[in-house]
């Protein structure tokens, strides 16, 4: 190992470190806290009993008056069975409590979104579509975390058809969400158009496929694509996928168009692109497949913690642009830019659904903002500490919402963005007023 990937992989291992000085210093890392004033005792009458009753009436003739009366509209479940939780695995649903506590943090400092955490203590994909119907009255919307393949596929489809609210599984629709957006700026760079974009895609999880369906969405052809699990491509041979892996069966028929047969190297040679969602690296792949593409490609190694090869080696084997996982790299190919914006659309005008049109919305208005502020072949797609990227996105998926009829609220997209706006500057300041105030501690020093 070289001192620079020693050095790289020690600045990987830090945050673990201090995440374990600091979460049993914090005992969680949300808390729910009131909204409404309390000026004297006296405002109780008014926010339980006696006064509650009236609103609960109104709401029983007209249920949507949930809305105004509730938090609902703001309330979003982040819902785990504990049985895929990051690259971990089966831990369990306890074990999963601080990655959806984390998860609820970034909801609501980069979109405002209120969050609570519901980890389920079933395996069973019909029992956990059941809990999430019968929660159904308390949220405005449900983000699915951390669900073993393939039934997080059935859960999500299952949900998304069958719900009143709009369900979304970060894992699938916001990786690709993020990932269309770096990818449609990465083909601008490279002076490609998406209709004649050949992809090769390792890794066949539920990443990757629906990575693959928002690329179709936005235009890139099914059979230009060529995806790559651990036993090879998938081609119209591997018929062993019909009755366990629908998902990837459906890949099998649809891209491909050679019906190549082969491995990771066979797939990427002569290739534009490479998008790997894969096994943690480095060495998963290699400089020699990189030469082997075609002139100036763009290679994605988005594996944690470690990407299936160091961006210094891509680009010295000839990689034009290169994104990876990582906030130490340029082109962090980040979650946290797609579902605290994407829900905060949603949940402004009252969506039922997010759809794939509502997605892809999102990628572009992402691939916008980072062309707005000079696209270069290390500034692909926005960065966290840019907030205004989120209530661009919230006003792209509202607005997208609207036009596919989907919302039940309609408004322009002005009132959209700045209520949006004030709705995560809020968060924002509250968050730091509490600091300032010493009602969040300052960490211990090491």
């Amino acid at each position: 190992m070289s001192p620079n990937e020693k050095e790289l992989l020690e600045k990987a291992m830090k945050p673990g470190k201090d995440a374990m000085r600091l979460h049993p210093f914090y005992r969680g890392k949300i808390e729910i806290v009131p909204k409404a004033t309390v000026r004297s005792f006296d405002d109780f009458a008014i926010w339980y009993t006696p006064g509650v009753a009236e609103p609960c009436k109104e709401i029983a003739k007209d249920p949507e008056k949930v809305f105004e009366y509730t938090n609902k509209w703001n309330l979003v479940a982040v819902i785990t069975d504990g049985t895929r939780v990051l690259g971990l695995g089966d831990i369990g649903p306890e074990a999963g409590y601080p990655v959806m506590e984390g998860k609820a943090m970034l909801f609501k400092y980069l979109g405002g979104v209120d969050v609570f955490p519901i980890c389920l203590d079933t395996k069973d994909p019909d029992e956990f579509i059941a809990a999430c119907k019968w929660l159904q009255p308390s949220f405005g919307g449900f983000n699915l975390e951390d669900i073993a393949m393939p039934k997080c596929f059935r859960i999500l489809d299952t949900l998304r058809s069958e719900c009143r609210i709009p369900v979304w599984h970060d894992d699938q629709q916001g990786t690709a969400a993020v990932t269309v957006a770096g990818f449609v700026n990465a083909l601008k760079l490279t002076n490609r158009e998406i209709g004649n974009a050949k992809i090769t895609m390792v890794g066949a999880g539920a990443a990757n496929i629906c990575i693959a369906r928002l690329l179709i969405t936005a235009g890139v052809d099914p059979r230009n694509i060529i995806m790559c699990d651990s036993k090879g491509t998938l081609h119209k041979g591997r018929t062993e996928l019909k009755a366990k892996f629908k998902e990837k069966w459906e890949m099998c028929e649809k891209s491909n168009g050679e019906n190549l047969v082969g491995s990771i190297e066979d797939a990427m040679k002569g290739r534009d692109a490479v998008i790997a969602v894969s096994t943690p690296g480095p060495g998963v792949i290699k400089k020699e497949w990189i030469r082997s593409m075609a002139p100036d490609p763009i290679v994605f190694a988005c594996a944690n913690p470690v990407p299936e090869i160091w961006p210094w080696e891509a680009t010295d084997a000839g990689a034009a642009v290169v994104a990876t996982g990582r906030s130490d790299f340029p082109n962090q190919v980040n979650n946290s830019l797609g579902f605290p914006g994407i829900f905060r659309g949603a949940l402004d005008v009252r969506a039922s659904t997010i759809t794939d049109e509502m997605c892809l919305a999102a990628s572009m208005e992402l691939a916008k903002c980072a062309e707005d502020e000079g696209l270069t072949r290390d500034h692909l797609i926005p960065t966290m500490d840019e907030w205004s990227v989120f209530p661009r996105e919230a006003a792209a998926v509202g607005m997208k919402a609207i036009e596919q009829g989907v919302a039940g609220r309609k408004v322009d997209r002005d009132t959209l963005l700045k209520e949006a706006e004030a709705i995560i500057k809020r968060a924002r300041a509250q968050t730091d007023l509490l600091m300032k105030e010493g009602f969040i501690a300052e960490p211990p020093q090491e």
